[in-house]
């Protein structure tokens, strides 16, 4: 393994770290939700469909400048904290704006989106993704910095108060409206569980603000209008790249309970269809971790000037990636037995579409490598057009088959959509911007994957132990093809020293 890839590789350790250890924790709170809201309620699938609206506005105000940040702040005759400063400015305004027009129109906006009787959801919610929005760019400072410890410290702070809230909300508040209710009589009302999720979100997302004073400060707040009008320009095409990206993440729960005519039929479905898909985004971690440090690295090898050494690196990077991706989706889809425990047993019928799920999670890894040609190019125009290709085929897909197949059409048409993003994306990559990466090996471990993931899935064995012991098997024999082919243990960090030691 090179030593760029082995720094890339310890940055995305501890990025994967805070990643694996703060979505651990945040999916502490599926149980808790899936415990205290029934299916039947449909309580969770009002959680499911308000974040999905949440996750696609938090794209519309960060307008892209994450990216675009990385890319100025990496030019050489780019002042960093100039950009940074026009980033905040233009993602803060962008906010406010947007709060401000949200609560000044708020009746109707809770109307059209069918939430009349709780328009505070819409108001927290607002709130709480404008915070999230403009606290984006001092999260991609510290990246910039490489400062991953406190990236990493402040992820889990906000995710452990969080958690905090909601246990105090859903559990003790609970407890003591039986045991000694004039505690809390002056604020709980018993049957507001949904809102109180949303309440602790609010309560957290305020106070990480607080954590970043030291990166608002120390620098002029100045709007440099040939500046952001070339950050503007290189952002708007992957505002729309990340709008239909979030769009074929999210559609399904947007649209869902809009797809049956018993709207409570939908939000029940799409509660169960959520649930089970946070099993799935356990592979997601692995990515975000992988794009967190990769996306730096990338752009800091452009500004070196070192293009031969950068397509090495990027052709080798998605070998890695898919090769640990592919490990991933095989423990998570074996241990199935063992995940289902997150979530309430009424929602255990999702659990069949964990493994197409994490199929679409696997093509948005792969995706995301591809994707630095354009960035790289300042051609991101073409990542609006794959994009918004996919979208029409997931959305196409969700109205016309989850009337008839439920919350299953909606994981398929994932894997679509996704998989024509990427076979266009790498299509017209190779012309544009060619990396020679490794098919035969990568098409090696897919098919080493998936043959030893049939044979997991599909052995009669009914014991459930014998069942475990044989996936495991047959797992650590994925793991011994690693070692043997691309990954032998004298070039494991740490591992290497104790083999050089023996």
């Amino acid at each position: 393994m090179s030593t760029n890839l082995k720094s890339l590789a310890k940055d995305t350790a501890i990025y994967g770290a805070s990643s694996i250890v703060g979505r651990f924790l945040n999916y502490l709170l599926v149980p808790l939700y899936t415990a205290v809201l029934s299916a039947a309620s449909g309580g969770y699938g009002v959680v499911s469909n308000v974040y999905a609206y949440t996750a696609l506005i938090l794209v519309l105000l960060t307008f892209g400048m994450e990216t675009g940040f990385f890319r100025f702040a990496n030019k050489s005759d780019e002042d960093p904290m100039k950009v940074y400063a026009n980033s905040l400015i233009s993602v803060g305004g962008l906010s406010l704006i947007f709060v401000l027009s949200c609560l000044l129109f708020l009746r109707p906006i809770a109307d059209a989106l069918e939430y009349g009787e709780h328009p505070e959801y819409i108001a927290m919610m607002a709130v709480v993704v404008a915070l999230d929005a403009f606290q984006c760019i001092p999260f991609a400072y510290l990246r910039y910095k490489k400062r991953p410890i406190k990236f990493a410290s402040v992820k889990l702070l906000n995710i452990a108060g969080s958690i905090g809230l909601n246990c105090f909300f859903l559990l003790l508040c609970p407890w003591l409206h039986i045991h000694s209710p004039e505690l809390i009589a002056w604020f709980y009302d018993p049957d507001y569980l949904v809102g109180y999720i949303f309440v602790s979100n609010l309560i957290a997302s305020t106070v990480q603000l607080f954590f970043f004073i030291p990166e608002l400060r120390g620098f002029a707040y100045r709007i440099d209008k040939a500046l952001l009008k070339r950050m503007v320009v290189y952002s708007f095409p992957l505002l729309v790249l990340g709008v239909v990206g979030i769009l074929n993440q999210s559609v399904d729960k947007i649209i869902f309970p809009y797809l049956f005519a018993d709207h409570n039929e939908g939000f029940r479905q799409l509660g169960i269809y959520g649930a089970a898909t946070k099993i799935a985004l356990v592979l997601a971690m692995f990515t975000q971790a992988f794009r967190y440090a990769y996306e730096p690295f990338v752009f800091g090898k452009a500004r070196d000037g070192k293009a031969n050494d950068n397509i090495r690196t990027q052709a080798a990077a998605m070998k890695y990636f898919l090769i640990f991706a592919f490990l991933a989706y095989l423990a998570i889809l074996f241990y199935l037995d063992l995940f289902r425990y997150l979530i309430g047993k009424d929602y255990w019928d999702g659990l069949r579409v964990v493994g197409i799920v994490m199929g679409a999670e696997v093509c948005k890894g792969i995706y995301f490598n591809l994707s630095f040609w354009y960035k790289l190019t300042d051609a991101t125009r073409w990542g609006a057009y794959f994009a918004i290709v996919g979208c029409a085929i997931i959305v196409s897909m969700n109205i016309l088959l989850v009337p008839l197949y439920g919350y299953v059409a909606s994981a398929w048409a994932s894997v679509a959509g996704y998989g024509v993003i990427v076979l266009l994306s790498y299509w017209m990559g190779q012309k544009k911007y060619p990396i020679p990466y490794d098919l035969k090996g990568i098409g090696r471990y897919l098919s080493l994957a998936a043959a030893l993931g049939f044979v997991g899935m599909y052995l009669p064995v009914e014991h459930t132990v014998a069942r475990l012991a044989i996936r495991t098997a047959l797992l650590l024999l994925f793991v011994a093809y690693i070692l043997k082919t691309d990954l032998p243990p004298n070039q494991i960090p740490l591992i290497n020293r104790f083999i050089k030691k023996r």
